[in-house]
């Protein structure tokens, strides 16, 4: 049974340039472009409590949140601490996939012979922390879509795993919204099927 691991820097845009500036931390912060036709690239926790989300146009995010900062971005910059974790990564992972800037899955399939993969897991976290100052989540569990999904629900900079025989009662109560690669117009579909929860989906593969 494979042991997989999901690793996401959280709200990795806005961590970066928090690190930059202090004086950012805590307040509702916007990236993307400046101009009213701009699109939000990413947006920190505080923003999203306003309603603002990721590829949202920026003025209508200005508009749910007017208090926040807008920063523009550097992507030469993030490219430059996605490269720093992909290096402790490299270092302490024996296998590993960067599947985006700021986003691996590990297969620490095996581990527990020697070390323990939740162990191994909150080293790789740690380490990733200590070294970069950058906040991250990890889900663990036995493939790719639920390790990622527990991400999701470990979020922000926690970690959680889902031990084998786990996964269906964990899945069950969640948005299908949660599930990978469901965007806004299959979750709409869903929706218009009665289908809202990842349980539904379960039982109908059961009849």
């Amino acid at each position: 049974m494979k042991t997989i691991m999901h690793l996401d820097l959280d709200t990795f845009f806005v961590s970066v340039e928090r690190l930059l500036d202090s004086r950012l931390r805590g307040k509702p912060i916007l990236i993307g472009g400046t101009s009213d036709r701009g699109v939000v690239a990413a947006c920190s926790y505080e923003a999203r409590s306003f309603g603002v989300h990721s590829a949202m146009p920026m003025k209508m995010a200005k508009e749910l949140c007017p208090e926040a900062i807008v920063i523009r971005g550097n992507s030469g910059t993030y490219m430059k601490y996605s490269d720093m974790v992909t290096e402790i990564v490299k270092e302490m992972a024996p296998v590993y996939e960067k599947s985006s800037v700021d986003e691996f899955y590990f297969d620490l399939t095996g581990m527990d012979h020697f070390f323990g993969c939740l162990k191994m897991a909150q080293k790789i976290r740690n380490k990733i922390i200590k070294q970069t100052g950058l906040p991250n989540s990890f889900g663990l569990s036995t493939s790719k879509t639920v390790a990622k999904v527990a991400t999701g629900e470990a979020k922000p900079n926690n970690e959680l795993q889902i031990q084998r025989g786990e996964e269906k009662p964990f899945l069950a109560p969640l948005s299908v919204k949660k599930i990978p690669m469901v965007g806004d117009k299959t979750y709409q579909t869903l929706r218009n099927l009665g289908v809202r929860r990842i349980q539904a989906i379960q039982e109908m593969l059961h009849q």
